[in-house]
């Protein structure tokens, strides 16, 4: 009975996924074969419309499920609308330089705006009525949370965010008798493994997995390792490998050469937006333009960070250093607008080019920051295998308020399932981010 909801509750998803892909495809065949074909210079028949179309739906399709724009039921009707705006703009721009290609010249954008309006209104419609039929056809998963540790309070709190898919309705500690749990995990199809000890935890999952039940699990760090390892077949015995270094040698060269293009051609095009930041923060108290400070990079070397200055000059000179806030009241009013546009982070692309940072990685810390997180975790010095990054995978899936030890999850993460097309991934995914305004916060008070 539960894999038959679950076959249902996919085919719906599916099915409202191509209802979406269909419709955007359709105008974009209007607007290829009663616009655009005309300026080609080859005109283009049936096996050219299919082309153009077939490229056009897989792009769509691709991104969609980047940056989320097509998981209608599985995230809340804004979420998905957002991530949906940045899919639609995203692909029909990929289709305007095909068109650009074909036509030999830059067609007027005019009718694919006009279509772009018409996706977007018709997104808008189709995500709230099938996400609203989805909620109304199926019950969130009703979800056993078995529990240790630290923290737990405050996971629970994030799971109360998502009652829309995950309804905790029953719990119980790690601590109590194995015969007990299994005895609830019996009542439950879905179960959540919080932070248990590992040996108990792998008496657990195995009956969970026994008995068909879908398994949420926090992972150990030891765990994240495990799954950027590699599996070698040397005998009939296969072996995990882990390489004491995250990136290949070809890697590190084929990344800095990324780096160095990509901060020189973007330092070229934001110069103009550099100039006038800097204007402001000058003619508004006078003060310095740069805010310089010691971050650690690879293998804790120490390097000066550039940020445009957001906040008051001298800012720690009483405090000392301490985190940003909610509400920071020394944050300046042109600061305040910088943070929020990521003007203050442009700087930051000296650094790449210098070798200090690269576009993707573990955010660059603070030594004193550093020395304070090693001494309860010491863990967290893993961070500083690879280089530290403008964007990363702490950054785009945690917030700024995220435990350090999770964010340090994240972070391995990305350095142990390291990749080129992980970075290029991050870094499409690091343009939906800077539009969110949860992006810029602070730490709560």
């Amino acid at each position: 009975m539960k894999n038959n909801t679950e076959a249902k509750r996919r085919l719906y998803m599916l099915s409202a996924e191509a209802v979406m892909v269909i419709f955007h495809t359709a105008l974009i065949y209007i607007v290829l074969h009663y616009v655009y074909n005309e300026s080609f210079r080859t005109q283009l028949y049936l096996r050219g419309h299919i082309l153009v179309l077939g490229i056009y739906a897989i792009t769509y399709v691709f991104l969609g499920n980047l940056f989320g724009g097509l998981l209608i039921g599985s995230r809340r009707n804004g979420e998905v609308m957002f991530s949906e705006t940045f899919t639609a703009l995203f692909s029909n721009g990929i289709f305007y330089l095909i068109v650009m290609m074909y036509a030999f010249s830059f067609p007027t954008p005019v009718p694919l705006i006009g279509a772009t309006m018409l996706q977007l209104i018709f997104s808008a419609f189709w995500i709230k009525l099938s996400g609203s039929v989805y909620k109304s056809s199926f019950d969130p998963y009703q979800v056993l949370l078995i529990y240790d540790g630290n923290a737990t309070e405050d996971f629970v709190k994030k799971l109360d965010t998502r009652r829309d898919q995950l309804n905790v309705t029953d719990s119980i500690s790690a601590s109590r008798p194995i015969e007990e749990i299994f005895a609830k995990i019996d009542e439950m199809h879905t179960v959540i493994i919080w932070d248990l000890e590992v040996s108990l935890r792998n008496i657990i999952f195995k009956y969970c997995y026994e008995n068909s039940k879908r398994i949420f699990m926090a992972p150990k760090l030891s765990d994240i390792i495990y799954n950027g390892s590699t599996t070698v077949h040397m005998f009939d015995t296969p072996l995990l490998l882990t390489q004491g270094s995250p990136l290949e040698y070809e890697e590190r060269v084929i990344k800095r050469a990324i780096d160095i293009v990509l901060s020189l051609l973007l330092l070229l095009i934001t110069s103009p937006f550099m100039l006038l930041t800097a204007l402001a923060i000058k003619l508004q108290d006078g003060g310095p333009v740069l805010y310089k400070q010691i971050r650690c990079t690879k293998g804790n070397r120490r390097f000066e960070i550039m940020k445009f200055r957001s906040m008051i000059v001298d800012a720690e000179k009483k405090g000392g250093a301490q985190l940003a806030k909610q509400d920071d009241d020394r944050i300046t009013p042109v600061g305040r607008f910088i943070r929020k546009c990521r003007l203050d982070e442009l700087p930051q692309l000296v650094n790449v080019l210098r070798g200090d940072m690269s576009f993707v990685g573990p955010r660059p810390e603070r030594p004193e920051f550093i020395e304070q997180y090693v001494k309860d975790m010491p863990e967290f010095a893993y961070r500083t295998k690879v280089q530290a990054g403008l964007t990363g995978y702490a950054q785009l899936y945690g917030k700024y308020n995220t435990r350090p030890y999770d964010k340090l999850k994240l972070d391995l993460y990305y350095i142990e399932s390291y990749s080129l097309w992980l970075d290029l991934k991050l870094m499409i995914l690091t343009v939906k981010i800077l539009f969110m305004p949860e992006s810029t916060e602070g730490v709560g008070n």
